[in-house]
């Protein structure tokens, strides 16, 4: 059986793709398909090229932690391949659309949104991950080292790739269930970072209240150790401001798309307005990715220095 007879079957009459991919959707919309294909051109470019940096960098670089560093390239090689896959198989879809070529428009946007779908997943998932990672690098202390291993790090993080893969290529014979599964892992990603991010403040304002009382005039033998929690509290700030900041850019992309897909369960019926703008609400979900590797460098000071470094590297060589 056909991949288009068994999603037909499972969905009704049409399918979601079929919808798209038809001539009744995408009559006078042509300029936007265009705009949106230019727009995806670029932004495949320019995903590609600063993940590949981003994926270089860390894998040279020393100072920071190894479980944080797997947890970054895994993030980074999730985004790295939304510029080689998704982007590309979005452009082409909108290409078939644009000349009538309706079957290759559906082919291709299914598959864009099985891979889209797996790779959000394990963004979502590898996010969630590292506010999990900063919270036990900031409860645990010297024992961190001890209980987060690299071993169970390169477990977790292939956990994720196969568990996003499985699930939403699921999409193939149910539709459905790769929704519930999108639904799940965005509901528990959500969950587990806002709980750990409120556990982080009220650790950080422990320790920084335990800092305030050991640098009282009666305990002055402490003052070394009190400098060091103060210079470890800010380490953890800046660690912790980062990892938000990834999340919020996260957030706000997908924020739209989100909405989108809520009408479109809400409503139960397709039209022309609400296609375009799941196709434009797509475009923020995939901007994520190029955001991140800009956010890396903002944000994390060992990878901008070694950002810089190696972009000067690389200008010496060729000049």
């Amino acid at each position: 059986m056909s991949i288009n007879a068994t999603l037909t079957e499972i969905v009704g009459k049409k399918t979601y793709p079929e919808y798209v991919c038809s001539e009744s959707i995408t009559v006078g919309i042509d300029h936007h398909l265009i705009f949106l294909l230019t727009f995806f051109v670029f932004l495949c470019i320019f995903t590609s090229l600063g993940n590949a940096l981003i994926l270089v960098v860390l894998r040279k670089e020393s100072t920071l932690g190894s479980p944080s560093k797997l947890l970054l390239r895994s993030l980074a090689a999730s985004d790295f391949c939304v510029g080689m896959l998704s982007d590309p198989l979005y452009a082409i879809s909108l290409v078939s659309a644009i000349n009538g070529h309706w079957r290759v428009c559906y082919y291709a946007f299914s598959l864009t949104v099985v891979v889209t779908y797996a790779l959000c997943s394990v963004s979502l998932l590898t996010t969630s991950a590292i506010s999990v990672d900063r919270l036990l690098a900031l409860s645990l202390g010297m024992r961190y080292r001890e209980t987060v291993t690299i071993k169970r790090v390169y477990g977790i993080v292939i956990t994720f790739w196969v568990l996003a893969t499985i699930g939403c290529a699921a999409y193939v014979k149910s539709s459905q269930f790769t929704r519930r599964f999108i639904q799940a892992v965005l509901l528990i990603c959500l969950s587990v970072s806002m709980f750990s991010h409120t556990m982080i403040f009220f650790n950080l304002r422990q320790h920084r209240t335990r800092v305030q009382d050991r640098r009282s005039p009666e305990d002055p033998p402490l003052a070394c150790s009190s400098l060091q929690s103060e210079v470890n509290i800010a380490k953890h700030k800046r660690a912790v401001s980062s990892v938000l900041w990834i999340q919020l850019a996260l957030l706000i992309c997908y924020l739209p798309y989100t909405v989108i897909v809520a009408l479109l369960s809400i409503r139960g019926e397709l039209s022309q307005t609400l296609v375009l703008s799941q196709k434009y609400a797509g475009v923020f979900v995939l901007v994520n990715s190029s955001l991140n590797p800009l956010l890396y460098c903002w944000k994390i000071l060992e990878v901008r220095q070694a950002v810089v470094a190696t972009l000067k590297k690389w200008c010496c060589s060729s000049i």
